[in-house]
C-alpha cells in the first residue's frame, strides 16, 4: 500500500504578484463610484471585468449587465468595459444619447491607438488573440479592413495578406506570453518582413503572474487558480502551470469549488489568482486549505506591483462637481 503523505510538510505556496491588476481595480471603481454619485441603476456593457464574483456584487448594488448598448433605455449612463470597445459601439451609443463611463484598461487603449495608427499607414494588423473575445472585437473594430486575427500557431500557415512586405503584429493584452511569442516566430517564418509593435503588449499583469506561476510551479503537487472561466488570463494560469512542472492544476471560482479528490499524495499547494480576481475569494480559498491541514503559507514574489491609473475622466468631472456643490452648501 501506497505511504500516506506526511502531513507535518504540508504547505501552500502563494503566488505574488496575483488577483487585481491597476485596470481591473480601476474599472471597478469605476462602475461603483458612478453608483455611488448617481444612485442605480448603472448600465455596464459586458461584464465590467471577467469575474462572476465581481459582477454578482456590483448586481447586488444596482449596476445592471447588458450585452449591447440597445439594451439601454435611450439617455441613460453605461460604462464601458475594461476590455474596450470598437468605434461603433462607441457610435451606436451616440445614437441612444447615452452618457457613457469609458472603464477601458490604458493598456489596451493603447494597442487600440496603435492599430489605428497602423492601418493608417495602409499595414495588415496580424492581431494575436482569440475571436470572440470583447477585447479582441474592440481592437479589430478600430480597423476592421485591416486586421486578420490569428487564434493561434496552427492559423499561421493559411494566412493570406496582400503585401507581405507590410505587415505588423498586434496582441490581445491577456495572452499567454510563451504562446504569443510562438505565434510570433512562427509569423515571422512565413512573413520575413513582419514588425513588431513598439512596445509588448502583453499586459504587465498577465506577464508577472503566469512568472510567479512558474516559479513555484515546480515544486508543486497541485495549483489552484483562482478566476473564471471566461477570464482568459486565469485560463492560462492553468495552462502554465503545467507546463512549468505542476503535478496538476485546476481553475475554480471560489472555494466551494474545490474537490477532496484533488488531495490525494498531495503535500505542496500552489495558489494563485487572475488579474480580475478580488483578494477575498483567495483569502477564502487559503482558508479551505487551512482546513484541510495546509496551514503553511508560504509567499513566492517574484515582482513588486505599483502602478496605478487614475480614474475615468468622466468620473473625475462628476466626482468635482460633487465636491463643488458639498462647498457651496458648506
Amino acid at each position: 500500500m501506497d505511504a500516506m503523505p506526511d502531513t507535518t510538510t504540508k504547505r501552500v505556496l502563494l503566488a505574488a504578484p496575483r488577483g487585481y491588476c491597476a485596470g481591473v481595480d480601476r474599472a471597478v471603481i469605476a462602475v461603483e463610484k458612478a453608483l455611488e454619485l448617481h444612485g442605480a441603476p448603472i448600465y455596464v456593457r459586458k461584464e465590467i471585468v471577467h469575474n462572476k464574483y465581481v459582477v454578482e456584487t456590483l448586481s447586488e448594488r444596482g449596476a445592471v449587465f447588458v450585452d449591447e448598448t440597445d439594451e439601454v433605455p435611450e439617455g441613460a449612463r453605461v460604462v464601458f468595459s475594461a476590455h474596450g470597445v470598437s468605434p461603433a459601439v462607441r457610435e451606436a451609443a451616440d445614437q441612444r444619447n447615452l452618457l457613457t463611463i469609458d472603464a477601458t484598461c490604458p493598456l489596451v487603449t493603447k494597442v487600440h491607438k496603435e492599430a489605428i495608427r497602423f492601418a493608417r499607414d495602409e499595414r495588415t494588423i496580424l492581431l494575436i488573440g482569440h475571436t470572440g473575445h470583447e477585447e479582441v472585437e474592440g481592437t479589430a473594430g478600430e480597423a476592421p479592413e485591416h486586421t486578420i486575427v490569428v487564434n493561434s500557431p496552427d492559423d499561421v500557415d493559411g494566412l493570406e495578406v496582400s503585401d507581405p512586405e507590410n505587415v505588423v503584429w498586434l496582441s490581445q493584452t491577456t495572452l499567454s506570453v510563451d504562446e504569443t511569442m510562438e505565434t510570433v516566430r512562427r509569423l515571422r517564418e512565413r512573413f520575413p518582413a513582419l514588425q513588431d509593435p513598439p512596445s509588448d503588449d502583453i499586459c504587465y499583469a498577465t506577464q508577472n503572474r503566469q512568472v510567479a506561476v512558474k516559479k513555484l510551479a515546480p515544486d508543486c503537487d497541485l495549483v489552484v487558480v483562482v478566476g473564471s472561466a471566461n477570464s482568459s488570463n486565469s485560463v492560462r494560469l492553468v495552462e502554465v502551470a503545467l507546463q512549468a512542472g505542476a503535478t496538476t492544476a485546476y481553475r475554480v471560482d471560489r472555494a466551494a469549488e474545490i474537490r477532496d479528490e484533488w488531495f490525494e499524495g498531495v503535500a505542496t499547494v500552489g495558489v494563485t489568482s487572475g488579474a480580475s480576481v478580488p483578494e477575498i475569494l483567495v483569502r477564502d480559498v487559503l482558508d479551505d486549505l487551512a482546513g484541510r491541514g495546509f496551514e503553511t503559507v508560504e509567499e513566492v514574489r517574484t515582482a513588486t506591483e505599483d502602478l496605478m491609473f487614475s480614474l475615468p475622466r468622466e468620473i473625475r468631472a462628476d466626482l468635482k462637481v460633487k465636491e463643488a456643490e458639498r462647498a457651496m452648501r458648506a
